[in-house]
């Protein structure tokens, strides 16, 4: 069995990429690592399904026994990804999507040069702005420090194998499909089935 893939997922808070995973999800050669962090919970979010939700002392406790793939702090909150999160799942033979910041996905760009990288662009600053106003979950300040991190992100996007604008869902989803599919095409992933197409009359 050939092992998974690991792709890393990037966007700026409010670029819709959770609505874009659970539609990518459906398709069941994915899985999304669930990150953990010391952030509380929104209303409706589960520990273990959206989150590995701990505390500071036990997030601290982890970069200790170096059980993290990567671990960042972003809005005064740390996230990270556990190795042992991401691994089980590859050695099955499935794509794991990482859904996490730039910072991250730099750390772990560096330590799994293999990973396909995928960054989400809004289609605009002010796009963006108005899709976190409609949440509704957060104050004007906390949107506006969103915004000004959204801009840094943005600046790194280049650095990604590959940039998704989500300004149509089913345009940005299916992009995401035509990249793994493409990537499944590539020469140098290929040399199996060219192996035996040679070898065969």
């Amino acid at each position: 069995m050939d092992k998974g893939r690991l792709i890393i997922f990037s966007a700026p808070s409010g670029c819709g990429k959770g609505t874009m995973l659970a539609e990518i999800l459906k398709d069941e050669r994915f899985r999304v690592s669930v990150s953990a962090t010391t952030r509380s919970p929104r209303e409706g979010e589960a520990d273990g399904v959206n989150y590995h939700f701990l505390t500071r002392q036990q997030f601290e406790e982890k970069i200790e026994n170096e059980e993290f793939l990567e671990y960042a702090q972003y809005c005064d909150n740390f996230y990270g990804t556990l190795n042992s999160e991401v691994d089980f799942y590859l050695e099955k033979g499935i794509d794991v999507i990482l859904e996490i910041e730039v910072q991250g996905a730099m750390k772990v760009m560096r330590k799994r040069p293999d990973a396909l990288s995928i960054f989400i662009a809004p289609p605009s600053v002010g796009e963006l702005r108005r899709r976190l106003k409609k949440r509704g979950t957060e104050t004007d300040e906390v949107i506006e420090k969103r915004v000004a991190e959204a801009k840094h992100e943005l600046a790194f996007a280049m650095k990604y194998d590959y940039v998704i604008e989500n300004d149509a869902l089913e345009v940005a989803v299916d992009d995401f499909f035509r990249v793994i599919r493409a990537e499944q095409l590539r020469s140098d992933r290929s040399a199996e089935r060219m192996l035996q197409i040679m070898m065969s009359e």
